[in-house]
């Protein structure tokens, strides 16, 4: 039997897929490339932008043939589209082929919903759950170890579905990160150890046993062995000086931050419920370059939320100038069903968002040019 994995999204869910193939392979699944020589075909799916929805919509469709041809052929969708019931009942109802559907929470007992297909369709959506421990990974990303220390998010920005299909901040213990990090020092096969979280900078709160972020990353550095350390994603107003220290002076960390502003515009940071300002946020990048002259500092960046003038787009344009980022990454806002911002009166149209991003991807063009001739 063969089993293959697409995956949508973040690192996250790149990891997540670690897991369902270690599950595949347990069962005894072989890995394939080719769609039409699998027997069992997962999707593990992204609801961040309506784009990646409408990708997995048509893959998913384009498989009504080969369950014609192979009806023996199990397909599962899981994951962060799923996760939302509307989405899942959907599924279920347009592709009458489709075996399983289930939400992010449910992953760790894939191995139930395939031995429960022989008894028909499967549609389970937890609503909640803690970081799974039970399951080991199946690491498919080179030299390069993912380490969940967290899931879900607090902050509600606006314009984001995350705590509505990754539930609310829940930290994994220090104790059980350290003793997956020694035993994958332990294999001696991977240079690099990146640590996920939807907000890594509150890794921690949810304890109350004294765990925080920057601690871990000194437990962590104290591990004997020749790695280096890295992780994603910050958000900036928890971005402390104290972690910063850490990157600062210890060797084993990768002196990358990536640092998502998606404005640069106050009254735009407020409507997103971003808990920071410009001022702040050129604040911590000054303390950052303070402390360690040789950061590679990337952003993330949302244009044309609700009600953006051009003078605030510009804005933007003007924060990235400044800070001259080694990298961002830039998108047109994408209304999620369920968030406030989708509510939002003074919606963008389309041609004005692809506008603005391009403008401000030309920049990041050029900003990249001038960098390499200095």
């Amino acid at each position: 039997m063969k089993y293959i994995i697409i995956t949508y999204g973040c690192q996250m869910n790149v990891h997540e897929s670690e897991k369902l193939a270690y599950i595949c392979e347990k069962m005894g699944y072989e890995l394939t490339d080719k769609r039409e020589d699998a027997d069992l075909i997962i999707f593990n799916t992204c609801a961040i932008r309506e784009g990646a929805e409408d990708r997995v919509f048509g893959n998913v469709g384009a498989l009504k043939k080969l369950k014609k041809k192979r009806p023996e052929t199990i397909i599962a969708v899981c994951g962060c589209m799923t996760q939302k019931e509307q989405t899942a009942n959907y599924i279920l109802k347009t592709f009458p082929f489709v075996d399983i559907v289930i939400g992010t929470f449910n992953l760790p007992n894939f191995e139930y919903y395939i031995n429960a297909v022989k008894k028909g369709r499967q549609l389970e959506i937890l609503n909640e759950g803690d970081p799974d421990e039970s399951v080991p990974y199946k690491r498919t990303s080179g030299d390069n170890a993912w380490v969940n220390i967290m899931q879900g998010c607090n902050n509600f920005c606006t314009y984001c579905i995350v705590p509505y299909v990754r539930g609310r901040e829940k930290s994994r213990s220090e104790e059980n990160i350290l003793k997956e990090i020694r035993e994958i020092v332990s294999e001696g096969k991977y240079k690099k150890i990146t640590l996920l979280g939807q907000n890594v900078n509150s890794y921690g709160n949810d304890l109350k046993t004294g765990e925080n972020f920057s601690r871990l990353l000194k437990k962590i550095c104290e591990v004997p062995g020749d790695f280096k350390l890295s992780f994603m994603t910050s958000h900036p107003k928890d971005l402390t000086e104290e972690v910063i220290y850490v990157i600062a002076s210890e060797d084993k960390i990768l002196k990358d931050i990536h640092l998502p502003a998606q404005s640069g515009n106050n009254r735009i940071l407020k409507l997103m419920n971003r808990k920071y300002t410009r001022e702040k946020y050129l604040d911590i990048i000054r303390k950052i370059r303070e402390k360690i002259p040789n950061a590679r500092i990337t952003s993330d960046f949302i244009v044309g939320f609700p009600t953006e003038t051009e003078e605030e787009f510009e804005d933007t344009m003007n924060l990235v100038r400044e800070v001259k980022f080694d990298g961002i990454f830039a998108f047109m806002y994408s209304p999620r069903e369920g968030t406030v911002a989708a509510q939002m009166e003074g919606q963008i149209d389309e041609k004005e968002k692809r506008r603005r991003v391009n403008l401000l991807l030309q920049l990041e063009k050029e900003i990249q040019e001038e960098k390499k001739n200095d």
